[in-house]
């Protein structure tokens, strides 16, 4: 396949969710709060109760009715703490309230303890000027009962499970795990723990991809390193597709003889994509195998970091139901020139110093140890060259994590 036939970064991202979309999980559950931080809900939470649910005070202070101040100095009626039922304001009084209590009844304004002096007599008497409802935060200032709060396809991360618990909820309805087959091929790997042959690496994609499945929500089945064999690749497939939502696979997607796992999707599956405008990563390649979706991602580490943190991540989210799927990013200056117009779209990994992007050293897609250094991913577009200070886009891990 010549250059000019590579897939762009956009049309792949593209025909990737329109997979996803048409491949939507249907199923649900109920989790506990505790089991749902990273989970997609599943229909929208409503606001059962207001919030707050009563007029409650926004400093230690004073209650009292403005058309009492004439009256002033105040006796003072009740002493009112969070947790406590008030009874109604006496007319004439003011009450003692503490931040977060209810406001009782007849009650107009809240004066912060600050600007109030108390009299030897317990007398109080207001010394600044006042208006209604100073310090009080209104019933239902947040939200009223029948107000959609989260949206169906909200992933949950902690403030969200904070709105729920305030709302008296324990359990959540959320979208299921996806059920993710993690496959890894190549004759040269070997797992972390067993001694390294002549010739050999040890398996850091299983571990990288493993674990941001997690975070990204799904159940890994771990399907184990394969060999670079046709027969034993198309076999390990269709035993994956029974059980699996999606099979992900890191090597073998490339055009060598050795790329048994490229070979057998284009011979026995069906090709959606393959080889993309894109570095790292140009041998990504997706299809199905029977009606099971397969993402091929390159064998080098930093190849699959990228392409799955641009491509498949976004795909997962989706078909869990979350619409806003692309990371944060936003434009810094480059602090390195880059000479090279590449006809490929390329992502280096970079630091922030003083909102400047500094390169790591070594780009190479076999080294995965910038990842650890770098705080994120530059984007530099096709056929362009840049001075320092020219603006670039900037994707944070965070973001992708």
């Amino acid at each position: 396949m010549s250059k000019a036939a590579l897939m762009p970064v956009e049309d792949a991202l593209d025909q990737l969710l329109g997979m996803a979309n048409e491949q939507r999980l249907a199923d649900s559950e109920m989790l506990p709060l505790d089991e749902a931080r990273g989970r997609v809900l599943a229909s929208d939470l409503v606001a059962t109760l207001d919030l707050p649910p009563w007029p409650n005070s926004a400093m230690d202070g004073y209650a009292l009715n403005l058309a009492d101040l004439h009256r002033q100095p105040l006796k003072v009626s009740q002493k009112i703490y969070a947790g406590q039922a008030p009874d109604a304001l006496l007319p004439g009084t003011c009450a003692r309230i503490f931040t977060g209590a209810q406001v009782p009844l007849g009650a107009t304004c809240v004066e912060m303890q600050e600007n109030v002096e108390v009299l030897d007599d317990g007398r109080v008497r207001f010394l600044q000027p006042l208006k209604a409802g100073q310090n009080i935060r209104a019933q239902g200032q947040e939200n009223r009962i029948g107000d959609i709060l989260l949206r169906a396809g909200k992933r949950l991360g902690p403030f969200e499970l904070a709105v729920a618990a305030g709302q008296g909820l324990a359990q959540l309805h959320v979208v299921r795990r996806p059920r993710v087959a993690l496959l890894s091929t190549g004759d040269e790997l070997v797992e972390p723990g067993q001694p390294l042959r002549p010739g050999s690496i040890y398996n850091s994609n299983r571990v990288l991809l493993g674990h941001w499945l997690r975070e990204l929500g799904c159940e890994v089945i771990d399907a184990g390193i394969l060999p670079d064999r046709p027969a034993q690749t198309r076999l390990k497939l269709e035993q994956l597709q029974v059980a699996a939502d999606l099979i992900l696979t890191t090597g073998g997607v490339s055009a060598g003889d050795a790329d048994c796992l490229g070979q057998v999707l284009r011979e026995d599956g069906k090709p959606l994509l393959w080889k993309l405008a894109i570095k790292p990563g140009k041998p990504l390649t997706v299809g199905h195998f029977g009606n099971v979706p397969v993402i091929g991602l390159p064998g080098n580490p930093t190849s699959a970091l990228v392409t799955f943190g641009l491509l498949a991540r976004p795909y997962l989210l989706r078909i869990q139901g979350v619409e806003e799927v692309m990371p944060l990013s936003f434009t810094v200056n480059a602090g390195f020139d880059w000479s090279k117009a590449g006809s490929r779209r390329e992502y280096l990994r970079v630091r922030l110093e003083a909102g400047n992007a500094v390169l790591y050293p070594n780009q190479s897609s076999g080294v995965l140890l910038g990842a650890t250094w770098a705080d994120g991913l530059v984007e530099v577009p096709e056929h362009s060259t840049h001075r320092i200070g020219n603006p670039l886009r900037f994707i944070p891990f965070n973001e992708l994590f």
